[in-house]
């Protein structure tokens, strides 16, 4: 009897071991600078011959006013470590809150604003891909609805998924779908949270996680702009594409935040890591829209598919904000200028990868 009952403690023991959650760390440093401060920036990164490359787009250059506003581009060799301006996005004006993805070979850049003297932005519909073997653009079908600061995700490698975002005068709702092997667009099931701007999220498999962001509210006859906390998860129907189940999650540790970098993570544990962002939500320029300074974010969080719960993961060396999303080559996850404290916009490129620790 007693051989019998350590045998079934021993098996309770190696199954509660097997079963209890390894815990995610990220381990980071620092990778060559860009050869310019640039922030609001859209990021991606690409293979060519068998390397990695790191893209950025467009964005806001140091000086944060209206002629600040650029169509920079350059790439970046991760094997060589060398940065090489690249010719601009051809859209003539530059711009902000774009947002840019690689599938099947090509980078796509969607969207964004443009910011005149006079302070009027204006969001713009076209999309321009790029073939960095070519290392040339072509513009392709436009979106059906011009949006910026929105979500762009990747499923299937062939459809882009653009969530939510501003549209000239307010939020929306639109979750829009670029099918990259037709050139066409088609709306799927809109976003059920408040729309908003700003918000951040990933996608694995067909399950996307998108958090926070900013609303539009009427106060008074005065439009004002707060955060919206919140956390949503989006699931893509395995028989279209257009059909997105889409379902409340709790809420991730802390406030809520703006402009954050969040990327999907397939291995060695599937989850949707967010890292940086503001807390006060701002104009281009980091000065809230409270007219107070913006000012970074340092820790970093991620929803476990797995669990279906938060983790904490520490923080980041440099606490950062303004970005449009996480490169990803390979194994290695990239953030890529932004802005740091005191409102300053960076050529910083901090990477992380991700590794597993036994729960103690």
């Amino acid at each position: 009897m007693k051989r019998i009952l350590l045998l079934l403690t021993l098996s309770i023991l190696v199954a509660s071991c097997q079963q209890a959650p390894k815990q995610v760390t990220l381990n980071w440093s620092q990778a060559d600078s860009l050869p310019t401060e640039i922030a609001n920036n859209a990021v991606s990164a690409a293979q060519v011959d068998g390397d990695w490359y790191l893209y950025t787009f467009l964005g806001l250059e140091k000086g944060k006013t209206f002629e600040d506003v650029s169509d920079y581009a350059a790439s970046y060799n991760v094997t060589e470590g060398i940065w090489n301006e690249i010719p601009g996005v051809p859209d003539e004006t530059g711009r902000l809150a774009s947002t840019a993805e690689y599938v099947d070979g090509k980078v796509y850049i969607f969207g964004g604003y443009t910011v005149a003297e006079d302070g009027s932005e204006v969001s713009t519909e076209e999309v321009f891909m790029y073939d960095p073997v070519a290392n040339s653009y072509e513009e392709v079908a436009n979106m059906l609805l011009p949006v910026e600061d929105a979500v762009s995700l990747v499923y299937q490698d062939r459809y882009i998924y653009l969530i939510s975002g501003w549209n000239n005068t307010n939020n929306v709702s639109n979750v829009q779908v670029y099918d990259t092997q037709t050139n066409s667009w088609k709306h799927a099931t809109p976003y059920p949270g408040p729309p908003v701007f700003g918000h951040a999220g990933g996608i694995v498999g067909n399950t996307m996680v998108l958090s926070d962001g900013v609303q539009s509210v009427i106060d008074e006859g005065e439009q004002i702009f707060l955060m919206s906390p919140g956390s949503i998860k989006g699931e893509i129907d395995a028989e279209n594409p257009e059909m997105i189940n889409w379902s409340r999650i709790k809420q991730h540790p802390g406030k809520a935040r703006y402009r954050m970098a969040a990327v999907g993570v397939d291995s060695p544990v599937e989850m949707v890591v967010f890292v940086g962002g503001s807390t006060n939500p701002y104009n281009y320029n980091a000065i809230g829209y409270n007219k107070q300074p913006a000012f970074a974010e340092g820790s970093a969080f991620a929803y476990r598919l797995d669990t279906e719960e938060w983790v904490e993961l520490g923080e980041m060396p440099t606490a950062t904000m303004d970005h449009r999303g996480i490169a990803k080559a390979g194994n290695e996850f990239y953030l890529i200028g932004g802005m740091q404290n005191d409102q300053l916009v960076s050529s910083l490129v901090q990477k992380f990868t991700v590794e597993l620790k036994a729960a103690n």
